[in-house]
């Protein structure tokens, strides 16, 4: 009889157990539960304690509220250019009403993505390949609004849609590898080509500057090259004026006659007979006429007088006779031409003595 009364509470307590496990539900933060009676929908749980009605309410879905994250696999899309392409999808989702979440749609992940890959395959459909390539935001942008709009009705929000990657063919990888390799080398040949000129113009400019300058300095050079010349010229065209003006004016102070002119002549006579090849040199018998023809001839030259009328500036020349020593070079035909130049002036001045004819013509200088 105990036994049967422990057995009949130990039933009891068990089923309290279960009636309370049934009649309180914890709901998670940020989740919803649904509860149908006799599987109609009643009501939705708030996150906390909710007390149901046991073995008659039942909570048939947990909802998450928060924004989820969806990657969906690649899928080929073909391109209006007509090549195949495989893209991958992201797309961020939020569960803004449960209830239209449970009951409008059986799945909504998967209706989702559906939609997702047809969607996308109208939007590339309609562009080539580079323009698909280039063109991500406004491919996400028109995809999340169709996905927005369609997705409105089952209590579900898109809030972004992302492609994670568009993989070209291996053959358009590589065609278009080689054409941004060619692009890049074309690059690279423009700005190679571009320093190169860069380089021409700027040497060019160099040696044109270099040429000017050294012709600038050729030319200052020449110009103070042909003033010094010139310079140098005037000065010794001065130079040689005022020694020929001074001569001359000595001449004229001296008033020269024929007679110092031919013994201005008969001076280098004996130069001629000088040196050592000079072994016999023969004075002719007819030297004082050949020296009387001279003085006449001389006569009619011009600017030379005969005869000079008045006293004559005169320079001291010492002795009348003086000693000349004999030097190591002058031969025995020397002595013999100064005895002839002698014998030819005294024959030329008949009237003057023997004496004063060296005093009027002058004396020979020592040789």
């Amino acid at each position: 009889m105990g036994l049967a009364i422990l057995i009949l509470l130990a039933l009891i307590f068990l089923f309290v157990l279960t009636v309370l496990a049934k009649t309180i539900r914890i709901v998670p933060q940020a989740r919803a539960g649904i509860v149908e009676r006799f599987g109609k929908y009643r009501t939705t749980l708030n996150p906390g304690l909710n007390v149901v009605v046991p073995f008659i309410d039942k909570v048939r879905y947990v909802i998450d509220m928060r924004e989820q994250v969806v990657s969906f696999p690649p899928q080929p899309v073909i391109t209006e250019d007509n090549l195949v392409v495989s893209i991958d999808t992201v797309i961020y989702f939020q569960v803004t009403d449960p209830v239209a979440a449970t009951y409008e749609i059986a799945n909504y992940i998967q209706a989702i993505e559906q939609l997702t890959m047809t969607t996308l395959r109208n939007i590339v459909g309609g562009m080539d390949l580079e323009e698909t390539l280039t063109s991500r935001d406004e491919i996400n942008t028109r995809l999340r609004g169709v996905l927005d709009e369609a997705t409105g009705k089952w209590g579900v929000r898109v809030n972004r849609v992302e492609l994670k990657g568009i993989d070209p063919p291996p053959s358009i990888k590589d065609s278009m590898e080689k054409q941004m390799r060619a692009d890049r080398d074309k690059r690279a040949l423009i700005l190679t080509a571009e320093g190169q000129r860069q380089s021409a113009i700027l040497t060019a400019e160099g040696q044109k500057q270099s040429a000017i300058l050294t012709a600038e300095g050729d030319r200052e050079s020449q110009i103070l090259r042909a003033q010094a010349d010139r310079e140098s010229q005037i000065l010794r065209a001065q130079g040689e004026g005022q020694a020929i003006q001074t001569v001359f004016q000595a001449i004229h102070d001296g008033r020269p006659d024929q007679s110092l002119l031919a013994y201005q002549y008969l001076q280098m006579m004996p130069r001629i007979a000088e040196g050592d090849a000079n072994k016999v040199w023969i004075v002719p018998s007819e030297i004082g006429k050949a020296l009387e023809g001279l003085g006449s001839t001389m006569n009619n030259l011009q600017g030379i007088p005969t005869e000079t009328d008045g006293p004559a500036k005169r320079v001291d020349m010492g002795p009348t006779e003086p000693s000349v020593p004999a030097e190591p070079g002058r031969s025995a035909a020397g002595d013999a031409v100064q005895e002839a130049i002698r014998e030819a002036q005294r024959a030329a001045n008949p009237r003057r003595p023997a004496g004063g004819a060296a005093e009027g013509a002058g004396e020979d200088p020592p040789a």
